[in-house]
């Protein structure tokens, strides 16, 4: 049978032929016109993934995750190490959340009940849910907590299953976690410089928050969710662990310095 003259050479040597299939984006050599190779790397593979994680392609810039070099992104944005992070945080808020319940469930029983976290006048869970900010809309904070950080352990037990989520749920969890930190962020001013007590179950949380909203908005700077110059990028994903330890520090040195005449003795000032 004769060949189509489309597949023909001049010389019979079908190595010059055209491929038909450029039309879809594959060249001959399996080079797509963007510059990605079937591998999910560009041009002759030898270049390098960004530094915000980004690769461009063609009009638009794809995430370097799409393109299947994960592990050239930074260990904390990858989907598995990323999603131990959420198990971890969501795991320890989530029960530090449910236990808040359990003692505020006692004192609706019993007003006089001693929780467990009572140690003196200036460490007391219970002095703290007595309080109006315990109950910013009308039911005990911790209930929020008990179902956010359950969505926060589901997202992480399915990255690790393996399992790309949609942008629009990366755009909703920043949302989430974002005005979860700005309320951790006020209830921890209004402990320390209204209230004056301290809740050690709602610290706990304070310090599962602080890593949880760092890496899930440096996540969501990596693989493009949120856009930002690439150097802000770069920045935020070589010292996002600098800045963790920075909010810690401050966290407690604000509670030493609000709380120092306790700690040198003489009563809170």
């Amino acid at each position: 049978m004769a060949r189509p003259k489309a597949f023909q050479s001049g010389s019979g040597n079908s190595s010059s032929a055209v491929d038909p299939r450029g039309a879809t984006g594959i060249s001959a050599t399996g080079v797509s016109p963007t510059g990605v190779s079937g591998s999910g790397v560009s041009g002759s593979g030898d270049e390098k993934v960004p530094a915000n994680g980004v690769l461009p392609t063609g009009d638009r810039r794809v995430p370097a995750n799409e393109l299947g070099n994960e592990n050239q992104l930074p260990v904390m944005t990858r989907r598995k190490p990323f999603g131990l992070l959420l198990l971890v945080t969501g795991v320890v808020s989530w029960l530090a959340a449910g236990w808040l319940v359990l003692e505020r469930l006692e004192l609706y029983k019993n007003p006089n009940a001693v929780t467990s976290c009572d140690i003196n006048p200036w460490i007391s869970c219970g002095s703290v849910m007595r309080t109006s900010q315990a109950a910013i809309f009308g039911f005990p904070n911790p209930l929020i907590g008990v179902f956010a950080f359950a969505v926060i352990i589901t997202t992480g037990m399915v990255l690790l299953a393996g399992a790309r989520l949609a942008r629009w749920y990366w755009v909703g969890l920043q949302v989430g976690v974002t005005l979860g930190m700005v309320m951790i962020a006020w209830l921890w001013f209004q402990a320390l410089y209204v209230i004056s007590v301290l809740c050690p179950y709602c610290m706990v949380v304070w310090a599962m928050m602080i890593p949880l909203f760092v890496w899930t908005t440096v996540r969501n700077l990596v693989h493009g969710v949120i856009p930002a110059p690439a150097g802000l990028v770069r920045f935020v994903s070589e010292w996002a662990w600098v800045l963790i330890g920075l909010l810690y520090l401050g966290v407690v040195a604000s509670i030493f310095f609000r709380f120092i005449n306790v700690f040198i003795g003489g009563g809170a000032g």
